[in-house]
Protein backbone atom coordinates (compact mmCIF):
# COMPACT_ATOMS: atom_id res chain seq x y z
CA UNK A 1 0.00 0.00 0.00
CA UNK A 2 1.16 3.71 -0.78
CA UNK A 3 1.67 5.97 1.86
CA UNK A 4 -0.42 8.93 2.22
CA UNK A 5 0.71 12.32 1.29
CA UNK A 6 -2.51 14.63 1.02
CA UNK A 7 -3.61 16.89 3.36
CA UNK A 8 -5.48 15.89 6.74
CA UNK A 9 -8.96 16.29 7.46
CA UNK A 10 -8.04 18.95 10.35
CA UNK A 11 -6.55 20.73 6.78
CA UNK A 12 -9.78 21.03 4.48
CA UNK A 13 -12.27 20.47 7.48
CA UNK A 14 -15.81 21.70 5.55
CA UNK A 15 -17.81 18.55 6.13
CA UNK A 16 -18.42 16.06 3.27
CA UNK A 17 -21.60 14.08 2.15
CA UNK A 18 -21.43 10.74 1.70
CA UNK A 19 -24.35 8.69 -0.14
CA UNK A 20 -25.72 5.66 1.89
CA UNK A 21 -27.49 3.05 -0.18
CA UNK A 22 -27.82 -0.22 -2.18
CA UNK A 23 -29.66 0.41 -5.23
CA UNK A 24 -28.11 0.72 -8.57
CA UNK A 25 -29.89 3.33 -9.85
CA UNK A 26 -30.06 5.86 -6.72
CA UNK A 27 -25.96 4.88 -7.02
CA UNK A 28 -25.78 5.99 -10.25
CA UNK A 29 -27.75 9.25 -9.89
CA UNK A 30 -25.63 10.63 -6.73
CA UNK A 31 -22.36 9.61 -8.78
CA UNK A 32 -23.84 12.48 -11.47
CA UNK A 33 -24.26 15.08 -7.99
CA UNK A 34 -20.95 17.00 -7.71
CA UNK A 35 -22.19 17.75 -3.99
CA UNK A 36 -21.79 13.82 -3.05
CA UNK A 37 -18.05 13.28 -1.87
CA UNK A 38 -18.29 9.26 -1.58
CA UNK A 39 -20.54 6.17 -0.87
CA UNK A 40 -21.66 3.86 2.01
CA UNK A 41 -23.43 0.72 1.98
CA UNK A 42 -24.18 -2.06 4.05
CA UNK A 43 -25.32 -6.08 4.26
CA UNK A 44 -29.13 -4.96 5.60
CA UNK A 45 -29.11 -2.31 2.95
CA UNK A 46 -27.80 -4.74 0.81
CA UNK A 47 -30.43 -7.10 1.30
CA UNK A 48 -33.54 -4.55 1.60
CA UNK A 49 -32.46 -3.92 -2.22
CA UNK A 50 -32.22 -7.70 -3.50
CA UNK A 51 -28.54 -8.35 -3.52
CA UNK A 52 -28.16 -11.53 -3.82
CA UNK A 53 -24.50 -11.49 -5.36
CA UNK A 54 -22.10 -9.45 -2.82
CA UNK A 55 -18.95 -9.47 -5.19
CA UNK A 56 -20.67 -8.64 -8.10
CA UNK A 57 -22.88 -5.92 -6.75
CA UNK A 58 -19.73 -4.38 -4.96
CA UNK A 59 -18.02 -5.04 -8.74
CA UNK A 60 -20.39 -3.03 -10.59
CA UNK A 61 -20.76 -0.07 -8.13
CA UNK A 62 -17.16 0.52 -8.26
CA UNK A 63 -17.52 0.76 -12.36
CA UNK A 64 -20.11 3.54 -11.38
CA UNK A 65 -18.15 5.42 -8.65
CA UNK A 66 -14.44 5.38 -9.95
CA UNK A 67 -13.30 8.47 -8.72
CA UNK A 68 -14.70 8.89 -5.32
CA UNK A 69 -14.44 6.33 -1.71
CA UNK A 70 -17.02 3.71 -1.14
CA UNK A 71 -17.29 1.77 1.69
CA UNK A 72 -17.81 -2.13 1.77
CA UNK A 73 -18.79 -4.49 5.19
CA UNK A 74 -17.12 -7.64 6.23
CA UNK A 75 -19.84 -9.85 7.51
CA UNK A 76 -18.06 -12.77 9.14
CA UNK A 77 -18.35 -12.56 12.85
CA UNK A 78 -15.40 -14.59 13.51
CA UNK A 79 -11.91 -12.33 13.28
CA UNK A 80 -10.17 -14.87 11.40
CA UNK A 81 -12.97 -15.13 8.51
CA UNK A 82 -13.06 -11.13 8.87
CA UNK A 83 -9.74 -10.36 8.07
CA UNK A 84 -9.94 -12.45 5.00
CA UNK A 85 -12.77 -10.89 3.58
CA UNK A 86 -11.80 -7.65 4.56
CA UNK A 87 -8.35 -8.41 2.73
CA UNK A 88 -10.21 -9.41 -0.67
CA UNK A 89 -12.55 -6.71 -0.30
CA UNK A 90 -9.59 -4.62 -0.30
CA UNK A 91 -8.27 -5.74 -3.47
CA UNK A 92 -11.39 -4.50 -5.29
CA UNK A 93 -10.34 -0.95 -5.86
CA UNK A 94 -7.80 2.07 -4.59
CA UNK A 95 -10.96 3.54 -3.33
CA UNK A 96 -12.39 1.41 -1.27
CA UNK A 97 -12.94 1.33 2.51
CA UNK A 98 -13.21 -1.83 4.38
CA UNK A 99 -15.72 -1.71 6.83
CA UNK A 100 -15.08 -3.39 10.28
CA UNK A 101 -17.56 -3.47 12.79
CA UNK A 102 -16.35 -2.13 16.17
CA UNK A 103 -16.92 -5.86 17.84
CA UNK A 104 -18.28 -8.91 16.77
CA UNK A 105 -22.15 -10.15 17.63
CA UNK A 106 -20.44 -11.43 21.19
CA UNK A 107 -19.91 -7.87 22.51
CA UNK A 108 -15.53 -9.19 21.55
CA UNK A 109 -13.51 -5.41 20.01
CA UNK A 110 -12.09 -5.72 16.84
CA UNK A 111 -9.39 -3.48 17.58
CA UNK A 112 -7.05 -5.57 17.28
CA UNK A 113 -7.54 -6.55 13.64
CA UNK A 114 -8.57 -2.76 12.68
CA UNK A 115 -5.03 -2.60 14.04
CA UNK A 116 -3.68 -5.30 11.72
CA UNK A 117 -5.10 -4.08 8.66
CA UNK A 118 -4.50 -0.11 9.27
CA UNK A 119 -0.98 -1.41 9.71
CA UNK A 120 -1.21 -2.94 6.52
CA UNK A 121 -2.23 0.16 4.84
CA UNK A 122 -5.74 -0.24 4.73
CA UNK A 123 -8.30 1.77 4.69
CA UNK A 124 -10.87 1.20 7.38
CA UNK A 125 -14.08 2.65 8.09
CA UNK A 126 -14.82 1.26 11.91
CA UNK A 127 -19.20 1.14 12.09
CA UNK A 128 -21.35 0.59 14.71
CA UNK A 129 -19.46 3.12 16.78
CA UNK A 130 -21.49 4.29 20.16
CA UNK A 131 -19.27 4.87 22.41
CA UNK A 132 -16.61 6.98 23.54
CA UNK A 133 -14.49 4.52 24.62
CA UNK A 134 -15.20 2.28 21.21
CA UNK A 135 -13.79 5.51 19.06
CA UNK A 136 -10.73 5.65 21.72
CA UNK A 137 -9.89 1.95 21.62
CA UNK A 138 -9.96 1.91 17.63
CA UNK A 139 -7.81 5.46 17.43
CA UNK A 140 -4.86 3.83 19.82
CA UNK A 141 -5.00 0.98 17.08
CA UNK A 142 -4.55 3.17 13.42
CA UNK A 143 -1.80 3.66 11.57
CA UNK A 144 -1.08 7.31 11.95
CA UNK A 145 -0.32 6.91 8.56
CA UNK A 146 -3.08 5.46 6.71
CA UNK A 147 -6.39 7.27 6.36
CA UNK A 148 -9.61 5.82 8.34
CA UNK A 149 -12.98 6.62 8.96
CA UNK A 150 -14.59 6.36 12.67
CA UNK A 151 -18.36 5.70 11.56
CA UNK A 152 -20.09 7.02 15.19
CA UNK A 153 -24.33 6.43 14.72
CA UNK A 154 -25.17 9.33 16.12
CA UNK A 155 -28.45 9.19 15.20
CA UNK A 156 -28.83 5.93 17.25
CA UNK A 157 -27.35 7.47 20.09
CA UNK A 158 -30.10 10.52 19.50
CA UNK A 159 -32.63 7.66 19.99
CA UNK A 160 -31.30 6.43 23.15
CA UNK A 161 -32.36 10.45 24.66
CA UNK A 162 -29.20 11.45 24.71
CA UNK A 163 -27.62 14.83 22.92
CA UNK A 164 -25.59 13.80 20.47
CA UNK A 165 -23.64 17.27 19.49
CA UNK A 166 -21.40 16.87 22.30
CA UNK A 167 -20.69 13.36 22.13
CA UNK A 168 -19.43 13.46 18.39
CA UNK A 169 -17.83 16.79 19.38
CA UNK A 170 -16.21 14.83 22.22
CA UNK A 171 -15.64 12.12 19.47
CA UNK A 172 -13.82 13.93 17.02
CA UNK A 173 -11.51 15.24 19.43
CA UNK A 174 -10.33 11.95 20.15
CA UNK A 175 -9.67 10.95 16.69
CA UNK A 176 -7.29 14.69 16.57
CA UNK A 177 -4.99 11.90 17.99
CA UNK A 178 -4.53 10.33 14.54
CA UNK A 179 -4.81 13.46 12.00
CA UNK A 180 -5.64 10.89 8.77
CA UNK A 181 -8.58 9.76 10.69
CA UNK A 182 -12.10 11.21 10.31
CA UNK A 183 -15.32 10.91 11.80
CA UNK A 184 -18.75 10.21 10.14
CA UNK A 185 -21.82 11.18 11.87
CA UNK A 186 -23.44 7.76 10.79
CA UNK A 187 -27.72 7.25 11.14
CA UNK A 188 -28.56 10.36 10.33
CA UNK A 189 -32.69 11.52 11.08
CA UNK A 190 -33.04 14.83 9.02
CA UNK A 191 -31.65 17.36 7.00
CA UNK A 192 -30.93 19.44 10.13
CA UNK A 193 -28.40 17.30 11.33
CA UNK A 194 -25.75 18.19 8.10
CA UNK A 195 -25.46 21.34 10.38
CA UNK A 196 -25.43 19.75 13.83
CA UNK A 197 -22.10 17.28 12.59
CA UNK A 198 -20.33 20.32 10.85
CA UNK A 199 -21.15 22.09 13.59
CA UNK A 200 -19.74 19.37 16.34
CA UNK A 201 -16.65 19.44 13.96
CA UNK A 202 -17.24 15.99 12.31
CA UNK A 203 -15.69 15.11 8.92
CA UNK A 204 -18.33 13.50 6.98
CA UNK A 205 -22.10 12.79 7.26
CA UNK A 206 -23.60 9.93 5.36
CA UNK A 207 -27.23 10.42 4.28
CA UNK A 208 -29.73 8.11 2.05
CA UNK A 209 -30.35 9.20 -0.97
CA UNK A 210 -34.33 11.05 0.04
CA UNK A 211 -32.22 13.18 2.51
CA UNK A 212 -29.79 14.15 0.04
CA UNK A 213 -32.77 15.38 -2.59
CA UNK A 214 -33.87 17.99 0.40
CA UNK A 215 -31.04 19.41 -0.21
CA UNK A 216 -32.30 21.99 -2.01
CA UNK A 217 -34.76 22.82 0.36
CA UNK A 218 -31.85 24.98 2.69
CA UNK A 219 -32.73 28.47 3.72
CA UNK A 220 -36.27 27.75 1.76
CA UNK A 221 -38.32 30.76 2.34
CA UNK A 222 -40.89 28.89 5.16
CA UNK A 223 -44.08 31.10 4.49
CA UNK A 224 -43.56 29.33 0.38
CA UNK A 225 -42.48 25.72 1.94
CA UNK A 226 -45.89 26.31 4.06
CA UNK A 227 -47.68 26.90 0.56
CA UNK A 228 -46.26 24.10 -1.28
CA UNK A 229 -47.23 21.71 1.90
CA UNK A 230 -51.07 23.05 1.51
CA UNK A 231 -50.84 22.71 -2.05
CA UNK A 232 -49.78 18.90 -2.06
CA UNK A 233 -52.71 17.88 0.39
CA UNK A 234 -55.11 19.50 -2.14
CA UNK A 235 -53.75 18.01 -4.80
CA UNK A 236 -53.42 14.07 -3.15
CA UNK A 237 -57.09 14.81 -1.73
CA UNK A 238 -57.84 15.58 -5.22
CA UNK A 239 -56.18 12.88 -7.00
CA UNK A 240 -57.53 10.39 -4.50
CA UNK A 241 -61.13 11.67 -5.46
CA UNK A 242 -62.34 11.86 -1.36
CA UNK A 243 -65.58 13.44 -0.63
CA UNK A 244 -67.20 14.18 2.72
CA UNK A 245 -70.85 14.20 2.52
CA UNK A 246 -72.19 17.30 3.48
CA UNK A 247 -75.00 17.44 6.03
CA UNK A 248 -77.90 20.20 4.80
CA UNK A 249 -78.29 22.78 7.32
Amino acid sequence: MSRYDGPTPSERHEIKIFADGADLGGIREMAGNSLIEGFTTNPTLMRKAGVSDYKGFALEVLKIVTDRPVSFEVFADEFGEMEAQALEIASWGSNVNVKIPVTNTRGESAAPLVGRLSGQGIMVNVTAMFTLDQVQGMVDVLNPETPAILSVFAGRVADSGRDPIPHMKSAVEIASQKPLAEVMWASPRELLNIAQADDAGCHIITLTNDVIRKLGNIGKDLGEFSRETVQMFYDDASAAGYTIPVRES
